[in-house]
């Protein structure tokens, strides 16, 4: 399994350092199942899952594999989609619900 950070949710490591161990949890446990710790999104946010850290806070990652498997990858477009395994989670954003959405 391969796992990369985007630089959005490293950034927001950082800002929100108070809760880095419960965030490497549940990134641990993303790695261990990424199906069954997140849900699917839907609209823009199409082909992404989400799995709460804490009560209101949330991570949005990419799971190649299921990505493709639904062709969510049309939508998702990846830059690096062809040279990406299947078998790599891509960890986007961190942050409060509503931040992380952008609303």
């Amino acid at each position: 399994m391969e796992i990369q950070f985007e630089e959005a949710f490293l950034k927001a490591l950082k800002k929100h350092a108070s809760i880095k161990k419960a965030v490497q949890n549940k990134v641990n446990m993303v790695v261990q199942n990424p199906i069954a710790i997140g849900e699917p999104l839907r609209g823009n946010w199409q082909g992404f899952y989400s799995c709460p850290v804490k009560r209101n806070f949330i991570i949005i990652y990419l799971y190649c594999a299921i990505c493709r498997k639904k062709e969510d990858n049309v939508v998702v477009d990846c830059a690096d989609c062809k040279k990406t395994d299947d078998q790599t989670i891509k960890f986007i954003l961190l942050g409060p619900h509503d931040n992380a959405y952008g609303i």
